[in-house]
């Protein structure tokens, strides 16, 4: 690849503007669900995804469930989208609100 080809698309991956918001992992045999915010919520599905089948998640609870469940025990989805015009600003503080909303929605809810 040709150094003007290689600068393009890194300019271009900076410029990118992911998808941010709330992502929800729902169990849906033990009715728990686990919120957490995400600057990319494509790149932390998956992410999290792989820690979950990989036995390395950090929230011990959701580990467990995914254990005894599976996959496809899950509903997993964006539950809230942050709409945003810089993708270089900072939107962690816009993201905690949106976090905390949907929290205060549903009881039964919590962080992951």
């Amino acid at each position: 690849m040709d150094m003007k080809r290689k600068k393009q698309l890194l300019e271009e991956y900076r410029n990118r503007k992911p998808e941010m918001g709330i992502i929800s992992f729902c169990c849906k045999e033990a009715k728990e669900t686990f919120l957490c915010i995400s600057k990319d919520t494509k790149a932390n599905i998956n992410g999290s995804r792989f820690k979950l089948s990989a036995n390395s998640h950090p929230n011990k609870r959701m580990q467990e469930l995914w254990n005894q469940y599976g996959e496809s025990g899950f509903e997993i989805s964006v539950v809230q989208i942050l709409k945003y015009e810089d993708p270089k600003a900072d939107h962690t503080e816009e993201l905690e609100k949106l976090l905390i909303q949907c929290l205060d929605l549903d009881n039964s809810a919590r962080r992951m």
